[in-house]
């Protein structure tokens, strides 16, 4: 089963102290869970030639499973990304294995293009084939594996969070490879915009899916037939985390596609970050919309997507920020509405 975690939150050991901690790690044993898998299935490299199990030979390796549009990974990058530039030069090699969730995120265009927007520069796997995910035996996004300089998978961490511990687990197989002065501190991040921290205390709205693979709480009418358009109306009041579609649309396996202007999504949350998946679909051309927060303009409350009006435009296939909500953070009642045919819409997620 391949899924996400939501907004679970994974939160690692605490201790007296950084550096009573440090020695305590230090006097246990990571254990071995496995050999390093091999590498071969990836299709493509980015950011290096391509990379064998016996070219690491000699290092650590963290090998951190994402996927482009995953907020739950987009989270978690600002620590891989600050650990790849710690550790580089002490013999830490990082690798992203990017397992696509959803068919755009095959492309290699558009996931070249992501790293480059993310300012990613460690080594990316391209495993579209999945062979790097089911030798790891993965079921997660993001998800990090720890291989020491022999080959061996040492520790591993599923979900966001347990960043601390991790880090430690860094720090203990580069001594225990012989790498000289690795202290004990620990990368001081800070995420900002979409990799900010999430908003726990307040995060009452779960991940969902539009396409009808794997959607829930869908309340609009019409005469829906999978892959076939249908003109769909919504109620005038959704309940909590329900959501709806208005106008002529097609829902397929992994979205729903607009095929009329002005056609719209609304979506009842509680949260203080909205998100939403979406692409340009096959028009190509950029589709402008106008997000609405309780029937007025967001305001002081738009995502990084959208200005203080509500207005954005889908330019590329990937997560969207639309609503970043000031406190108090309260019910809502989200709307999109497209201003041209094409939207294709994939899933929401929340922080």
């Amino acid at each position: 089963m391949v899924y996400r975690l939501g907004g679970m939150l994974f939160i690692a050991m605490t201790g007296c102290g950084q550096g009573a901690l440090g020695l305590a790690h230090e006097r246990r044993r990571l254990p071995i869970e496995g050999e390093f898998p091999s590498l071969e299935g990836a299709t493509t490299w980015l950011n290096t030639p391509r990379l064998s199990r016996a070219q690491l030979r000699g290092k650590v390796v963290l090998v951190d499973f994402w996927t482009y549009s995953c907020i739950n990974w987009r989270r978690s990058l600002p620590y891989v990304r600050a650990w790849a530039e710690k550790y580089r030069h002490q013999g830490l090699v990082v690798i992203g294995a990017h397992a696509p969730e959803f068919q755009f995120e095959t492309v290699i265009d558009n996931v070249r293009r992501a790293v480059g927007d993310m300012n990613i520069n460690y080594p990316i796997a391209i495993d579209n084939q999945y062979q790097l995910w089911n030798g790891f035996e993965n079921e997660f996004w993001p998800a990090l594996y720890l291989i020491d300089a022999h080959g061996r998978l040492r520790y591993h961490h599923l979900g966001e969070g347990g960043y601390a511990e991790a880090e430690r687990n860094i720090q203990y197989l580069l001594r225990e490879a012989g790498a000289p002065e690795v202290g004990a501190a620990l990368v001081s991040v800070e995420g900002s915009g979409v990799e900010a921290s999430p908003d726990f205390a307040n995060l009452k709205s779960p991940e969902n899916y539009l396409g009808y693979s794997r959607s829930e709480r869908f309340v609009s009418t019409g005469h829906a037939i999978p892959n076939e358009p249908c003109d769909y109306v919504g109620p005038s009041r959704l309940g909590m985390n329900h959501w709806a579609l208005a106008g002529t649309w097609v829902i397929g396996a992994q979205s729903v596609t607009l095929l009329t202007p002005g056609g719209r999504i609304r979506y009842a949350f509680h949260a203080r970050d909205l998100h939403l998946v979406m692409g340009p679909g096959d028009v190509g051309a950029p589709v402008r919309f106008r997000v609405t927060i309780d029937g007025h303009a967001p305001g002081e409350a738009r995502g990084l997507d959208v200005d203080r009006d509500g207005n954005g435009s889908i330019i590329e296939p990937r997560m969207y920020q639309l609503v970043r909500q000031p406190t108090p953070v309260m019910d809502r009642q989200f709307e999109i509405e497209f201003l041209d045919p094409g939207a294709e819409a994939f899933s929401f997620t929340f922080g």
